[in-house]
């Protein structure tokens, strides 16, 4: 999309930023990591990694929002665009391929 806005931040800042979110929301519920490692179905130490650095697998990701009721914040992730004009809505509702080419 090169009519939005350059993020200013990198892919690690982001995960990290992530990661200590979860902390943050993790402590205002007053939680212990184990607490929450438990509610999420997930490893301490996975856990532990997650909030220190931010790097964890989408599983691990999903399954802690879960844990803190903020599965829904990922719904909106990676949905189609909105049509800015009716060429674009036409383009939307026009058939698409299923596959590519090999």
């Amino acid at each position: 999309m090169a009519d939005k806005l350059l993020s200013l931040k990198t892919p690690g800042q982001l995960m990290k930023e992530l990661g200590e979110r979860i902390r943050q929301l993790r402590l205002q519920r007053n939680w212990t990591r184990q607490t929450l490692a438990a509610r999420a179905g997930v490893t301490q130490s996975s856990l532990k990694r997650f909030e220190s650095t931010g790097q964890a697998s989408l599983s691990l990701v999903l399954q802690v929002a879960h844990a803190l009721d903020r599965l829904d914040d990922f719904e909106s992730l990676f949905a189609p665009s909105k049509a800015r004009s009716l060429a674009e809505l036409e383009k939307a509702q026009a058939p698409s391929r299923q596959r590519g080419r090999k």
